[in-house]
């Protein structure tokens, strides 16, 4: 199974997946590439299609931590989509990393150009990789940050056993 065949790609009707691959090109990273920090300008995102990156969030006294490590398919960023275009966390290469490369600028035109390619588009963003980014990040960081560390509930959700407070 290719990149294109599940994840971010696999997620778009294929007439769409179609379009949007022919406004990007392959590249690759070095292991150890700092791809985008952290509030940078989102001027493009890629769709993984192989090796490993993550994303971590600047915590001052303990730099940078991972939140998410993303894997092949998997589109690596959503910020260039929404403006003020700017990268909510970081992003460095684990492995040696081959993508599918893509300038927002490019993609936003064609969006505009074309409403069903740009729904197609924001949906994918949207319930592959916000969705689950989101879900990523609050995981982490309850285990980073919660009371008693990972597995200990919060007070005051339904976790700890007492409804409403």
């Amino acid at each position: 199974m290719t990149a294109a065949e599940h994840g971010f790609l696999g997620a778009m009707p294929p007439h769409h997946r179609e379009r949007l691959l022919t406004l990007g090109h392959d590249v690759s990273f070095p292991v150890g590439t700092r791809v985008f920090d952290e509030a940078g300008v989102a001027d493009r995102f890629w769709v993984l299609l192989g090796g490993r990156v993550a994303l971590d969030a600047h915590f001052p006294g303990r730099g940078e931590v991972v939140v998410e490590t993303l894997g092949e398919g998997d589109l690596l960023g959503w910020s260039w989509l929404f403006e003020p275009y700017r990268w909510h966390l970081g992003a460095r290469t684990l492995d040696r990393v081959r993508a599918h490369e893509f300038d927002a600028r490019r993609v936003r035109a064609a969006i505009d150009e074309d409403p069903a390619f740009g729904l197609a588009v924001t949906r994918c963003v949207a319930s592959v990789a916000i969705g689950r980014r989101l879900r990523a990040c609050r995981i982490r960081l309850l285990d980073l940050y919660g009371p008693g560390g990972a597995g200990t509930p919060v007070p005051g959700t339904a976790a700890d056993g007492r409804e409403g407070t």
